[in-house]
This record gives structure tokens, C-alpha cells and sequence, in this order.
């Protein structure tokens, strides 16, 4: 009996690996593609050129500024959309986000006014205090899965609105915000101390945020706990089948919790590139929708590090070109929500198109190995 041919099977494996990786990117290009076909029929029927409107979004993309800003944006954007993958990689959705940022901003931003150490020490102790805030309230949502069977989904929306209270019954004056914010109509917490600005980098566009490295370094400690670890191998497990992973001596509870708890603290990170780099304070005017525009980014992505990056470029690239939009040639800035609506759309439907094609592709080839194994089994009985 003659061993398989070594580089036929090097050629059927190679082939295998090409069509994952073009079924990969074909659900996302596919859904850029709808969704810019979509706005570019809405944009017409409303008598507006299309190509005018990409021409400026293109235009202001390629400059200098326009790219500073799109790094900078994106590098929020995709710590947004690290805090609700995690969850989702357990099957766990954390709705939760937008109200675990903004209270961990706030409380980042009162300690930053109230201590003033060597920056060394300075940054760290607001990373840690965001990251504690956020993961702690977080495990609340955690808490009542584990022990009284609520859905993470009802909690932690209705956590959402509970930081929204907790939010404007602290940031009062005398409390989180000075005396002297009484005599203004804008409440908010005294600036942070200068030993508390994060670093940039200056560029001929501006300052790039040096919160990118941050975003960076969180998504390969995401990468390496997911395929690395005995934990991220537990959190996979239990997010494929809690009965399995409890039967293979996991604990379920605890990994419930403890997830709940490291996508709070990463959420809890969101607001301080905004807060350490460009505000310096906290006000009733602060960055928000974040929590939920990282859901979106985590679904474009595919809760992958890297598909999460480009997710999170392409909405800063829409949110930043299309306020050129209102200003060069007057069309609305509608139009960003709805091709980033159209996106999320058409990621579901690209998505299902994809898996189903690669699906009719496996059973093909299943069909025809066993059409090959069956035809050779018949050729050695005939010969015998």
C-alpha cells in the first residue's frame, strides 16, 4: 500500500488555508460594499452626487490631520470594542459598557484632581482606579447571573440607566465637582493634575494620542489569554457549551464572574484617552455612545484582535471624514449613522451568506473524498 504523495497533501492543505482566509475577509468586504451601495442609492435619491461625497471623505482622509485624527479616534474605538468582545467570546453580552466607561472616567478624573504624584505613579494609579471602578461594576451583572439566574443582558442595560444616576448624583458641586461649578451651567470635576497627562507623539498632523500603544498592548494580552492560556482555553469552552466545560471540571460560576469582571475593567479604560489627552476633566458634556458603538465594532471585527483594528479604523475613519461632510458641498451628517447602521446590517447578512457558502463548499469536498475513496476501493476489488 503506497503512502499519500507529501506534497499533494501539501497542496490540498494549502488550498484549505486559502479559502479560510478569503471566506474570512469576504463577510466583511462584503458588508462595506452593501453598505456603501446603500448610502450611495440614499444619497441619490435625495439629489446628491455620491462619488462627491466619498471624493471628500477620501480627501480629508489622506491628509495629515485627517489621519492624526482617525488614529485617534480608532484607538478608543477599539478599546470599546475589546471590552464587549470579551464578553461575547464566553457568550456573554455585556450591554453594560457605555455605564461601567463613564463611571470609571469619572472616578479616574476625581482621583486624577485630587492626587498629584510623579507621572510614573501618576498614570498608573488612574489605569488601575479606571480598571477597578469599571470591573467592579461590571461584576454586579456577574453576580446576578451566577447566583439569581438574571440575564447579563436585562442587568446590565438596566446598569446602564443606574450610572446615569450614579453619575449626576456625584458630579455635583461640593461632591465630584467644585464649589465654584454652583455659579456655572457646566458641572464638572476639576481638571487633572499635570503629572497625570498621558504622553503624544507630535506629528505635522497634530498630536497622536499615546494611548495607541495602550490599545495596542490590550489587544495582544487579549490575543495571548484567548489561544495562550488555560483560562482563555476555559472562557472558549464555556462559551461553546457551559454543560461540556463543567463536565471537563470547569467552573462555570467562577468564569462568568471573573469575565464579567476583565471586560468591565477594560471598559473601564475607554474614557481616558479622551480624559488624559484632550479634556483633562469630567463634564456633563463627556464622550458618550462609546459603550455601544464598541458592540458594533466587535461584531465588524469578529471579536478578533485583528479584525477589531480595522473595525475600529473604518467607523473613525466614517465618524471623522463625514464632519467634513455638512461643511464641503452641504450634505447631511446623517449619512455617517446610516452607513454605519447599514454596516452592522450587512455584517449579519454577509455573514450568513459566508458561512453558508463555506458550508455547501465542505460538504462538496466531503462528497467528493468519499466519491475518490469509494472509486479506488472498487478499482482494487476489481483488480483483486
Amino acid at each position: 500500500m503506497t503512502s499519500p504523495n507529501p506534497a499533494a497533501k501539501r497542496s490540498f492543505a494549502q488550498r484549505i488555508s486559502g479559502e479560510r482566509i478569503v471566506l474570512a475577509l469576504a463577510a466583511p468586504v462584503l458588508a462595506v460594499v452593501l453598505s456603501v451601495a446603500i448610502c450611495s442609492v440614499l444619497l441619490a435619491t435625495s439629489g446628491k452626487n455620491p462619488f462627491d461625497a466619498w471624493n471628500v471623505m477620501i480627501t480629508f482622509a489622506t491628509k495629515s490631520d485627517g489621519q492624526v485624527l482617525i488614529l485617534n479616534r480608532a484607538t478608543t474605538y477599539y478599546l470599546a470594542a475589546a471590552a464587549a468582545a470579551f464578553g461575547f467570546r464566553m457568550n456573554l453580552f455585556n450591554i453594560g459598557v457605555e455605564g461601567q466607561y463613564r463611571i470609571a472616567a469619572l472616578f479616574a478624573a476625581f482621583v486624577g484632581a485630587q492626587v498629584n504624584l510623579p507621572s510614573f505613579i501618576q498614570i498608573p494609579l488612574l489605569l488601575i482606579t479606571a480598571m477597578l471602578v469599571g470591573g467592579l461594576y461590571a461584576s454586579i451583572a456577574g453576580l446576578l447571573k451566577v447566583y439569581r439566574g438574571v440575564s447579563e443582558v436585562i442587568s446590565t442595560i438596566m446598569l446602564n440607566s443606574i450610572s446615569v444616576a450614579i453619575v449626576g448624583l456625584l458630579l455635583v458641586p461640593g461632591v465630584f465637582a467644585p464649589e465654584a461649578s454652583s455659579t456655572s451651567n457646566s458641572i464638572q470635576t476639576d481638571p487633572v493634575s499635570d503629572s497625570s497627562h498621558f504622553f503624544s507623539i507630535p506629528t505635522a498632523g497634530g498630536d497622536l494620542w499615546g494611548f495607541i500603544f495602550v490599545a495596542a498592548l490590550v489587544g495582544v494580552l487579549f490575543q495571548f489569554t484567548l489561544t495562550r492560556t488555560r483560562f482563555g482555553f476555559d472562557l472558549r469552552a464555556t462559551g461553546r457549551s457551559e454543560s461540556a466545560a463543567t463536565a471537563s471540571g470547569v467552573n462555570v460560576k467562577k468564569m462568568v464572574v471573573i469575565s464579567m469582571v476583565v471586560s468591565g475593567a477594560i471598559a473601564g479604560l475607554i474614557g481616558l484617552p479622551e480624559l488624559l489627552q484632550n479634556s483633562y476633566y469630567y463634564g456633563q458634556s463627556f464622550q458618550s455612545g462609546l459603550g455601544f458603538l464598541g458592540i458594533a465594532i466587535a461584531l465588524l471585527g469578529r471579536n478578533s484582535p485583528i479584525g477589531m483594528a480595522f473595525a475600529a479604523l473604518l467607523f473613525a475613519f466614517l465618524d471623522s471624514t463625514g464632519s467634513q461632510l455638512p461643511l464641503q458641498g452641504g450634505f447631511p451628517f446623517e449619512i455617517v449613522a446610516v452607513m454605519q447602521g447599514t454596516i452592522v446590517i450587512c455584517v449579519v447578512v454577509a455573514y450568513e451568506l459566508v458561512r453558508r457558502y463555506g458550508l455547501k463548499r465542505q460538504q462538496q469536498k466531503v462528497g467528493a473524498q468519499l466519491a475518490a475513496q469509494a472509486a479506488a476501493t472498487e478499482k482494487k476489488e476489481v483488480s483483486a
